[in-house]
């Protein structure tokens, strides 16, 4: 997607069909204004079923989607993303089951009291409205972005992308299908992907009647959206992930960590990609995690003092500032040796999208300089970048990881698809 597409849909068919989708989602979401807890649980409860039901149909889809994908070349890692097993649909499902059992943010009283002259405040929570979504080779998204809106009493407009095609039409066939059968607007989830890339320009355009949007993929995609968007962005981030190793850090407890942080699933924005050793620790750690990383495939790129460290068996590329800048999503590691915890914090501060960072220590001092000089979304105490998620940090699923500063920022759950209203209570009162 790139910027020129946006003088391309002003004015045609598939700017005033995308904006029919908008307004058929905005009278959509009026149905969940009133529509109580149990409304929305049982909701997703059917969902969940409708999707277990209808696994191998999705999985067939999903063959075609990646079997184009390998046609057009795309990495292991945005495969590994792409890719829909029997497995990953149940997981999808009991994640919508998980979301129905999570408390109702919409009604939460945020602030509230009785003003001197006598009127009542309350600030609540209330839904966005109308929730646009541009993703790419995720069809894992589609699902969860939809248990999220819909908990949260929103509707959904889907722009899923070209790689995930046959398996979002399925996802999304299936799910509008569970919904009405549970008497609800189909309408509350829609997709245009059949408007391609000009579909998605429309979307970002359609102020007014999508209330925001969401980008969720690599840096050109979000890019494009921050910059032709009209409609109010929650700007995702790529994952240029560090795991700094101190002084103190156990050495096994390390290697496990790391290891998990860069190979349990590389093609994800919680990946380590960057790993920082002390100096202190470096000859009894190196030898051992690059032997550990080697063994498991992991190409390593790496300066000078990495390189001497590394057993005979395993290779090390020198390594540029571009590996430093690099969101690999692949099984490719940029490792440096540093001199301090000075060092490797301005070495992170530098190189860093803020996203999320991990020290491992058993220096408390250290734990807690890092958690307070450095200013990413998520910071990790002696654990895995991969906790990094909605799922894992108890919020059901996630929309996406934000990285800006405004209203939402790390794993986006069911809060941050809510906004406040403020209700005032009055007993004839007019202001003097």
């Amino acid at each position: 997607m790139t910027s020129t597409l946006s003088d391309r849909t002003a004015g045609t068919d598939v700017e005033q069909d995308v904006r029919d989708v908008a307004r058929r989602a905005k009278v959509a979401s009026r149905a969940l204004a009133t529509a109580t807890r149990a409304t929305k649980d049982a909701a997703l409860h059917a969902v969940a079923d409708a999707l277990v039901a209808a696994a191998d149909d999705v999985v067939a889809a999903n063959r075609e989607d990646l079997a184009r994908g390998r046609e057009n070349g795309l990495t292991p890692g945005l495969l590994d993303r792409l890719e829909l097993t029997p497995a990953r649909v149940g997981a999808v499902a009991e994640a919508l089951r998980e979301l129905a059992g999570l408390p109702d943010p919409v009604g939460e009283v945020l602030r509230g009291q009785t003003l001197p002259n006598g009127l009542r405040l309350r600030q609540l929570r209330v839904p966005m409205g109308v929730v646009g979504v541009i993703y790419e080779a995720r069809p894992n998204v589609t699902v969860d972005a939809a248990g999220l809106a819909l908990k949260s009493g929103n509707a959904v407009i889907l722009r899923g992308g070209s790689a995930a095609a046959s398996s979002n039409t399925v996802i999304t066939d299936v799910m509008r299908r569970a919904l009405e059968a549970q008497g609800l607007p189909a309408d509350l989830v829609q997709s245009i992907d059949r408007y391609g890339r000009p579909g998605g320009v429309a979307l970002m355009h359609a102020r007014g009647l999508v209330d925001v949007l969401i980008p969720r993929g690599g840096a050109d995609l979000i890019r494009t959206v921050v910059q032709e968007s009209t409609v109010p962005v929650i700007e995702t981030g790529v994952g240029n992930v560090h795991v700094y190793v101190d002084a103190t850090a156990d050495v096994a407890t390390a290697v496990e960590i790391v290891m998990n942080a860069k190979t349990q699933r590389v093609g994800v924005c919680n990946a380590a990609e960057t790993l920082l050793v002390h100096r202190d620790a470096a000859d009894a750690f190196l030898p051992a995690a690059l032997a550990a990383l080697g063994g498991a495939g992991v190409v390593l790129h790496g300066d000078e003092r990495t390189t001497a460290l590394a057993p005979e068996s395993v290779e090390v590329i020198p390594a540029t500032d571009a590996d430093w800048a690099t969101e690999y999503l692949a099984l490719e590691l940029a490792v440096r040796v540093v001199d301090s915890l000075d060092e490797a914090i301005e070495h992170i501060r530098t190189w860093s999208s803020g996203h999320t960072e991990a020290i491992l220590t058993r220096d408390i001092a250290a734990a807690d300089r890092f958690v307070a000089e450095l200013d990413s979304a998520a910071i990790m105490v002696n654990a895995s970048t991969r906790f990094t998620d909605g799922g894992q940090l108890g919020l059901g699923a996630e929309i996406g990881i934000s990285t800006q500063k405004l209203h939402a920022r790390g794993p986006m759950g069911l809060a941050e698809l809510t906004t406040t209203k403020w209700v005032v209570h009055g007993d004839g009162h007019v202001r003097p």
